[in-house]
């Protein structure tokens, strides 16, 4: 697929929200690519984050749900896309232990909605002689938890699912994969780690972490704050994703790391210091001092880490960004765009700690 020479007209799925919209932005960026762009908006779909898109000659935005299989037929009958990107998902593990039931219908009734539609006009597609692929974009968390000295995940690490999201998303690509073997639909799939940069909704730790500093609240960290994750700043994540559509082999998967492992705690105390510098605090004191460890997330895993010698070897792609230039980009962004995050926080979501629901384990 050549997106210098061939018109090329792309469907992705959730643009409107974090990764989607930077996904979207640089898929523009590229001569002759058409963008669908279809996105639900829920509260983690923001038309301010595609502002700058709007009125672009290459970019059709809709209003859509993935789980109603009506309106994804219209629009791809309409549109009729070369390629389909989905990254459309509830995301937040806090939240999918308070309502699980909205990951089920979107994850994987929606998915199992889009890969029908995408089946039926890779039929048609096959008897005209055209090309047509479908990248499914997951999530590290599908694959459990590791230890302090396990060895990271690989691309045929076993699942092992420890919260109703990464279940969710485990079950979605399962059946991606079915409709790869089963009908032949040509899939691809990408798993990625912890994702940071612009415009992430402030649920997710980095930004939570930014906001709460600025209004000297709290800065909670679960439990001892020892869980570790891998960091990847979202435009790496995307140029990943666009390698893969471009020249990954179908059926196969790919990880996306960053190789950048921190634990929660240290990471909380970096961004301290790049507030620190950029915005220091009026009393002259750390902003460290707002840290507190609070009780830890049922089903917290301990550990992830990819391994991503795959698509290194195969693709040639690596990380432009590192933690400490990604972090002071991130903070910096915040610092600038409160204007973009100030109206979130007047609505239903104010900070709060979400996912507090517990259950007894023998």
């Amino acid at each position: 697929m050549d997106y210098e020479d061939t018109a090329v007209k792309l469907l992705v799925t959730g643009g409107a929200g974090f990764i989607g919209s930077h996904l979207v932005r640089a898929c523009l960026n590229r001569p002759d690519v058409w963008v669908v762009n279809l996105d639900k908006l829920t509260y983690a779909g923001n038309l301010d984050s595609i502002r700058d898109l709007r009125g672009h000659p290459r970019h059709e935005f809709i209003q859509a749900d993935i789980a109603d299989a009506a309106a994804l037929r219209e629009v791809f009958s309409r549109h009729q896309p070369d390629a389909v990107l989905h990254l459309a998902a509830e995301s937040h593990v806090d939240r999918s232990i308070d309502a699980p039931d909205e990951f089920i219908r979107t994850n994987i009734a929606g998915t199992y909605n889009l890969l029908e539609a995408s089946h039926r006009l890779w039929q048609e597609r096959k008897k005209a002689g055209g090309n047509f692929r479908y990248l499914q974009v997951s999530t590290d968390e599908v694959y459990g938890s590791l230890g302090f000295g396990d060895s990271a995940f690989a691309e045929t690490t076993a699942y092992d699912p420890h919260s109703p999201y990464a279940a969710s998303k485990a079950a979605a690509d399962h059946l991606a994969r079915a409709w790869y073997h089963t009908y032949g639909l040509p899939v691809l799939v990408t798993h990625s780690p912890n994702n940071y940069g612009p415009n992430q909704f402030p649920e997710k730790l980095i930004p939570l972490v930014i906001i709460k500093a600025l209004q000297g609240e709290e800065i909670p960290v679960y439990g001892r704050g020892e869980n570790i994750r891998d960091w990847l700043h979202v435009t790496d994540h995307v140029s990943a994703v666009l390698a893969v559509l471009e020249r990954g082999r179908v059926g196969e998967t790919y990880h996306v790391g960053g190789g950048q492992e921190l634990s929660n705690l240290d990471l909380v105390r970096r961004l301290c210091v790049v507030l620190g510098e950029l915005r220091p605090r009026a009393d002259g004191q750390s902003y460290a001092g707002q840290i507190r460890l609070v009780t830890d997330r049922p089903g917290h895993d301990l550990r992830y880490a990819i391994n991503a010698a795959k698509i290194r070897s195969e693709l040639g792609w690596q990380p432009q960004e590192t933690l400490a230039t990604g972090l002071r980009q991130t903070v910096q962004w915040y610092l600038d765009n409160e204007a973009w995050w100030r109206p979130i926080l007047s609505g239903k979501y104010q900070l709060q700690r979400l996912g507090v629901t517990s259950a007894a384990i023998p």
